[in-house]
Formats: C-alpha cells, sequence, structure tokens
C-alpha cells in the first residue's frame, strides 16, 4: 500500500521507503525468562515463530507490535507499514463503538459518539459527489447522524481559538525578540506532519520557533472532552469523538502523549478518519452522499440548537493563518487596518511572502512555505541565522491542506491541478468569519476560558513539543 502521509514524514536524509526493520528507533523490550538458554527459532506455516530450547520445549514468540501510540515518525516503517499504524484510527473503530452501542442499554457502557468535520475534508466529499459546500455539510451530519453520532461540529469553529491564541503568541514573541533570539520566526504548528518532522530531525534548533498553539482539530479536541462533556454532565471517557480530516498525520497528531488524560484514560481526538476513508463508509453503507435525505440538518452548536450557515476564514485552504496573524499584528502593533495582502511568489507557488511597510521601511515579513523542499530551505536558513521572516505558515503537503493525502483523489480524466481548483472554490464558497467578532467565541472564552492568555487557556489551547533522540544500533548503521 502506498504511503499517504505527507512527504515530511516520508523524507529522512533522502531515505524513503524503506523497510520497517531497518530504522524503526522505538525499542523493543524482549522479554526474558530465567532458566536454561534458548536454543533456536523456527518459523511455522502460519507465519508464528517458535522458540525451542535447549531442552526440547518449543514457546510461541509473540511479534513485535507498533501502534500510533508508540510511533515517534522516525522513517521506520511509516512509509511502507501504514496499516500497521493505524489499527485504532480507521472507519472500523467507529463501526465498533455504533455496534457496541447498540447492543447495550448500560450507560455506563455507551458512548456519546461526536464528529468534527473539518472544511477541507467536507469541501473534498462535496467535489466528489458534485455538491455544495452547504448541501455537504448537510448530509454529512444527516449521514452520521444516522449511523448513531449524536453531535456533528464544524472544525471551522474550533480554529477561532486557534487563529486567536496564535496572534496573542505572536505579539508575545514580537515584544520579546531582543532579548530571544529564538522567539522569532514563529512557524506555524497546524501541520502534524511538519510538527512530526521537526521533532525527530531538528529538534532544539526549529522546536522554540514552533508556535504552542494547538491546531484545530485538538483546540476541537479540548472543547468536546472538556467544555461540551462538563456542559452535558459526561466525563471525558463518556464521549467517542472523531475527527473527519484531510490527512492521515492527523492520526499521528491524535496519539500524541500530550493529548492523553491519564485520569479519564482518554484522549481529546480518539479516531481519526480521513475524507476518503468516509467515502469508503459512503459505499459501505451502500449509499451516495448526494442521494442521502438531509431533513435541513446543519452542523450542531455546543450552546444547542444548530449553527446559522457555514463560515469560513480569510487566506488559503490551509486555514489563513498567515493572513489572520498579520492583519492582526498590523493593527496592534501599528495601528494599521490591512485589506487585501500582496503575496509575492519566490521560488514556486507554494513559497510566497508578504511585507508590511510603514513609511517605507519594513516592519513585517511573513511566508508560505508549503512541501518538504521549501520546508527545508526555511529550516537551513534558521540554522544558519539567516531567517528574514517573523512568521511562516508551515504545511508538509505541496498546495496544503486541501490537497492533504487523505483527500480524494481525482476520478475518470480529471487532472490533480482541475480537482485542487474545485476544491479551492468550494472552500471559499461560505461567509467570511472574523475570530475577533465572534460571539460565541467570546461566550465561550467567557464562560470557559475566562480570557485569551488565562491559566486555563493556556492549559487547553497550548501544547508542548519533545525532541526525539535516535538511538544507534546495528539496524540505523549505513553500511
Amino acid at each position: 500500500m502506498a504511503s499517504r502521509f505527507s512527504g515530511a514524514l516520508q523524507l529522512t536524509d533522502l531515505d524513503d521507503f524503506i523497510t520497517p526493520s531497518q530504522e524503526c528507533i522505538k525499542p523493543v523490550k524482549i522479554e526474558r525468562r530465567p532458566g536454561k538458554k534458548t536454543g533456536v527459532i523456527k518459523i511455522e506455516n502460519d507465519g508464528s515463530y517458535l522458540q525451542i530450547g535447549e531442552d526440547g520445549e518449543e514457546r510461541k514468540l509473540e511479534k513485535a507490535k507498533i501502534t500510533l501510540n508508540d510511533c515517534l515518525a522516525c522513517s521506520g516503517c511509516i512509509t511502507s507499514a501504514e496499516s500497521v499504524l493505524i489499527t485504532q484510527q480507521s472507519q472500523d473503530e467507529l463501526y465498533r463503538i455504533l455496534d457496541q452501542n447498540r447492543k447495550t442499554e448500560d450507560p455506563g457502557v455507551i458512548k456519546h459518539v461526536v464528529i468534527s468535520i473539518s472544511p477541507q475534508a467536507r469541501a473534498s466529499l462535496a467535489a466528489k459527489y458534485k455538491l455544495s459546500d452547504e448541501n455537504a455539510a448537510k448530509k454529512l451530519t444527516a449521514f452520521f447522524k444516522q449511523l448513531g453520532a449524536e453531535y456533528v461540529f464544524d472544525t471551522t469553529f474550533s480554529r477561532n481559538f486557534s487563529l486567536l491564541e496564535s496572534c496573542k503568541e505572536f505579539i508575545q514573541r514580537f515584544q520579546r525578540k531582543e532579548d530571544d533570539k529564538r522567539a522569532l520566526p514563529m512557524l506555524a504548528s497546524a501541520c502534524p506532519g511538519w510538527v512530526c518532522y521537526a521533532e525527530k530531525t531538528h529538534g532544539s534548533y526549529i522546536l522554540p520557533h514552533i508556535s504552542t498553539t494547538k491546531s484545530p482539530q485538538q483546540v476541537m479536541g479540548s472543547l468536546v472532552k472538556d467544555f461540551l462533556a462538563s456542559s452535558r454532565n459526561l466525563t471525558p471517557d463518556q464521549i467517542y469523538h472523531v475527527t473527519i480530516m484531510p490527512c492521515f498525520d492527523k492520526k499521528l497528531e491524535a496519539s500524541r502523549q500530550d493529548f492523553y488524560s491519564d485520569l479519564y484514560s482518554t484522549r481529546d481526538v480518539d479516531c481519526v478518519i480521513t475524507s476518503m476513508e468516509v467515502d469508503t463508509m459512503l459505499e459501505k453503507e451502500g449509499v451516495s452522499l448526494g442521494d442521502i435525505v438531509d431533513d435541513n440538518h446543519s452542523f450542531d452548536s455546543f450552546f444547542g440548537g444548530t449553527e446559522h450557515g457555514l463560515q469560513t476564514h480569510d487566506g488559503g485552504g490551509s486555514g489563513g493563518y498567515l493572513e489572520f496573524i498579520i492583519k492582526y499584528a498590523a493593527q496592534e502593533l501599528y495601528g494599521l487596518q490591512l485589506e487585501q495582502l500582496q503575496y509575492k511568489t519566490l521560488r514556486n507557488q507554494d513559497f510566497k511572502e508578504v511585507t508590511l511597510e510603514v513609511d517605507g521601511v519594513e516592519k513585517l515579513k511573513f511566508a508560505l512555505a508549503y512541501g518538504f523542499r521549501n520546508i527545508q530551505n526555511i529550516v537551513q536558513k534558521i540554522k544558519r541565522g539567516k531567517c528574514q521572516y517573523h512568521f511562516v505558515e508551515v504545511m508538509a503537503c505541496p498546495s496544503g491542506c486541501l490537497n492533504g493525502g487523505g483527500q480524494i483523489r481525482p476520478d475518470g480524466d480529471e487532472k490533480a491541478k482541475e480537482l485542487l481548483q474545485r476544491l479551492e472554490d468550494l472552500y471559499k464558497t461560505p461567509e467570511k468569519e472574523d475570530p475577533l467578532r465572534n460571539q460565541l467565541v467570546e461566550r465561550l472564552y467567557a464562560e470557559w476560558l475566562g480570557h485569551p492568555e488565562s491559566d486555563k487557556a493556556k492549559q487547553m489551547l497550548h501544547t508542548q513539543y519533545h525532541e526525539v533522540e535516535k538511538m544507534t544500533n546495528a539496524l540505523t548503521m549505513k553500511w
């Protein structure tokens, strides 16, 4: 099976598609039992392993397993053993929970299923079934509720918090840039493929530059498992939270230990399903998304009822981080109201910059860097101390999230560029939303977080990163 994880996860030292056994840096625990020395190991016809001791006793050995909980995205298996990694992050797991709910009346066993759909995944399914963005939203909501979901949310709402917190963080970093040389450039953190790559490859050089703000997926995880649970008199472990994402890397993000509650033994996001996996679910149910009767369903609201209309943010299909942060910074730092940004394309369409000048003097310089080639360019400049940008919107996939590895591929004679253009048109359809003037966001800050810089906001909306130290052993040596 070809890997659909991002290029940043696949490429390390330019070695791609290696076998799982060669360079996995996750140590395998070997069980050692007291007694006589072991003899030989033989392989049975069914592929199982038998250990034969010197006394002739046979003992069946367990196979080593690596799950998403173990995975460090070291490139040892993520490129060639995708199916091993995603056993707990698939539509099969969602079906298992739904079946479990149907077969029991025990309130202690029943899980309240919550679905959160990203706008990029929604656009992908809308394009596949030739629907408008609004119709796709209604029919997806109806589909998941017919399966047994209790709530269906739009992650555009949680992105409001991610954008606002990113703005606050940028201003703080900008104001301390003279005292902390690693405060800038600030690098976006919404792409888990990029974050994973930075942790395992560049470590302490790059991690201080990455924004601590959670991605919209993980902000939604906090909203669902903390605010929604408490407001409905539930505990986090009583909720099964599923996100629909354009990217397989989001499965890795959801499985990070940072997003796990030891108290309730649950994750903020229990399962991540990609756009193409939702398409597989529709095929399994024997329905076309266009044929689903939606009964005017709409996304749910955290305060009861439904949301009124779909909304999106200015900027590209990856969330508009550059656009929103530079406009916010221009207003906060220089009292300027920016309307239309002028992007300058550099080496390719995935590498662009925006500059803010005040009285002919350059004050802010932001960039978009999508795809592994452009990421490497930015990283090397930072390491050499020659990066002139204040903020970089980094995404592992070329063309950003709309072109994520989990998106539905072109059908028939349609070319990839043509499909991407249709996705961009669908993505831009909803009304533009300003997080600074969103009354529901203001209400949640007031009732749930207190204010943007409160301790609760830092706990719920920010995270941390960890340098991955590679082990040196015979498996990782280059011969």
